[in-house]
């Protein structure tokens, strides 16, 4: 059976299903509406190019993308009827299959722009879940997308990833396993959704039982985030030597990465690498990727890599900031360096001078380093600023002791900063950097045998 239906274009997927191979990409018009007397963060311009890239991101076939002015929003369709009878003869004439609209569109839009246009219809929301779906490489990576797409899909009437899943072939954006819960009715899909959450914690669980045994070995964390594409996972290769993957494409980064890098006068850090953030990121995705952000919600500096080589590059870091915000992390509790990334793409000399001194700093940053993750420019200046930054608030002791403690010294070792060691008859003399977090141990291990604090 299996070799007939090859023969006719069709395979089987998963368990059983039936489905469509299509080898020519998804056509699709972008439509970006502008909405007049709206305070804008970012240029509509901007707003299109970005969601072309979003769109090659999934390699569609863009055939239109456009910029619809518009002095209200429409209950009905978002966008004026004129429009939507003009867009619709563009559909039948060149053949769109999906239209893809950068906005956040209510069921009864989406329905009823369906009808009207004749393809299918997804808002911006559908559109990154899918990608996030589509890179999404863990075992909990795909269970995060599977639930941020089930808390989306739930309140819609039908589903919206059909053309997405028949361009790849295959899986949808969960590849099989809970397709069918999808397709029935709301309590199945609370259901699935209730189980995944489940499993989700279990796997956050585990990840907190192995940082437990991380932090017995005090490496201080350092977590890198950004705008998508600002060059995060080519600093972080950079730093640490690792292979992270790196491509000039939005998203190209989704699960955590962690690695040991070390700073000039020696000391080890664990330096992570996260997924990068977008404008209008879906609130369910936050959510859904809580578990995976952890890294940045506990880190002792944050490293806000920002590419300044874009003109939209402001509007992006409030972007950043304002999702560490629902992440519950600020500058005022936890350091943020700034990091102003691709500086090689810059003019040069005086010009490229007066770019990065017009730079505005978002958010409440301690210190900023620029550099360029490519050619390694200003790598150096950047791990001097970590390690100027976790020295503070950190204390000085010294400490004195005999020979036969080996235990003591190998906790001051694992704990501390070892500045100086001095040894005499008496035994071993430690001058040591603390930092505040492990002063309560510190004492509480040694008390009167810290000669004080030497500030």
């Amino acid at each position: 059976m299996g070799n007939n239906l090859e023969g006719q274009g069709v395979e089987l997927h998963g368990r059983g299903r039936l489905v469509e191979l299509q080898k020519q990409p998804t056509k699709c018009a972008l439509i970006t509406p502008d909405l007049y007397r709206v305070a804008k963060k970012r240029d509509a311009e901007v707003k299109k190019q970005e969601f072309e890239g979003l769109a090659r991101a999934i390699k569609l076939d863009i055939i239109i993308s456009e910029i619809v002015q518009l002095k209200e929003i429409k209950p009905a369709t978002f966008v004026g009827g004129g429009f939507v009878d003009n867009l619709a003869e563009i559909v039948k004439e060149k053949k769109i299959e999906l239209v893809l609209f950068n906005v956040s569109l209510s069921p009864v839009q989406q329905r009823n722009l369906e009808n009207r246009l004749g393809a299918k219809v997804l808002d911006r929301t559908a559109l990154i879940l899918e990608i996030f779906g589509e890179r999404a490489a863990t075992r909990e990576g795909v269970l995060q997308v599977e639930l941020a797409h089930l808390n989306y899909q739930k309140g819609r009437l039908v589903r919206s990833w059909t053309h997405l899943e028949r361009q790849r072939g295959g899986g949808g954006f969960i590849g099989g396993p809970g397709e069918t819960q999808i397709e029935s009715d709301r309590r199945q899909i609370q259901e699935r959704i209730g189980k995944l959450e489940k499993r989700i914690a279990k796997i956050a669980q585990t990840r907190k039982l192995h940082r437990k045994k991380r932090d017995a070995v005090p490496y201080p964390v350092i977590a890198l985030v950004g705008y998508t594409n600002a060059g995060k996972s080519t600093l972080f290769n950079r730093i640490t030597g690792a292979k992270v993957m790196v491509k000039n494409l939005l998203f190209a980064t989704l699960d955590t990465t962690v690695r040991k890098a070390k700073l000039p006068h020696g000391r080890t850090i664990m330096l992570s690498d996260t997924v990068g953030f977008i404008s209008e990121l879906p609130t369910d995705l936050i959510a859904a990727f809580r578990a995976t952000l952890e890294e940045v919600i506990g880190a002792d500096i944050i490293l806000h890599v920002r590419d300044v080589s874009s003109e939209d590059n402001v509007a992006q870091a409030q972007d950043v900031i304002s999702v560490l915000t629902l992440l519950g992390v600020n500058g005022e509790e936890t350091p943020i360096i700034e990091v102003y990334n691709k500086i090689d793409m810059l003019a040069k000399g005086e010009e490229a001078e007066n770019a990065l001194d017009n730079i505005i700093p978002v958010g409440t940053v301690i210190s900023s380093v620029a550099l360029s993750a490519i050619s390694g420019e200003g790598i150096d200046e950047l791990l001097l600023e970590i390690e100027k930054t976790l020295a503070q608030g950190a204390k000085s002791f010294k400490i004195l002791l005999e020979h036969e403690r080996g235990e003591d010294a190998a906790w001051l070792y694992e704990h501390s900063e070892i500045i100086e060691r001095v040894e005499s008859d008496e035994g071993s003399e430690f001058t040591i950097r603390v930092e505040p977090r492990y002063l309560f141990a510190l004492q509480s291990r040694f008390g009167k045998k810290l000669t004080g604090s030497i500030l």
